[in-house]
């Protein structure tokens, strides 16, 4: 993989994310399926769903592997997006996220790689702390975008 460029914050996560949607002129209706922990990743998720939400695309959240717990997720009015309903798994991109990379997450690379070559379609992962590079991951799955933000340093402040 070649480094195209570094931002920062928030938008340095999502506007890339849009952009590389936007290249791949999906079909009006076409699923983006992300892979992730629930709890941890759901909020990255729904960001990234939010940020494309004028594209006219379906979003699909997947607890770590586990297809038949599919929730599509659906714009909320003055809330963002929100998992609903379960739906049927049928991506024209895959996003994995980085939180299943992590030590002591229930799944494997194996797993994952199974998911991708099951659906042959594109994959782009998004992570934090180079969590794909620090597993190992990289090496075994061959993402077309990957987006490996860094949260560093955290400042903590409080009244005394």
């Amino acid at each position: 993989m070649t480094t195209i460029t570094t931002l920062s914050g928030v938008p340095g996560i999502l506007r890339p994310f849009k952009e590389y949607l936007k290249e791949k002129s999906l079909p009006e209706g076409s699923q983006i399926v992300y892979y992730g922990c629930a709890g941890t990743c759901t909020p990255f998720v729904e960001l990234l769903a939010y940020a494309t939400r004028d594209m006219n695309l379906k979003h699909l959240f997947v607890p770590l592997f586990d297809e038949k717990s599919a929730r599509m997720l659906k714009p909320v009015s003055g809330i963002g997006m929100q998992a609903g309903e379960g739906a049927a798994v049928h991506p024209a991109i895959i996003v994995l996220m980085g939180g299943l990379a992590m030590p002591g997450v229930p799944v494997t690379i194996e797993e994952a790689k199974a998911v991708v070559s099951g659906h042959g379609v594109p994959v782009a992962g998004v992570c934090f702390q180079s969590m794909f590079e620090k597993s190992g991951w990289l090496a075994e799955i061959s993402f077309e975008l990957l987006i490996d933000a860094k949260i560093d340093p955290v400042t903590i402040t409080r009244t005394d």
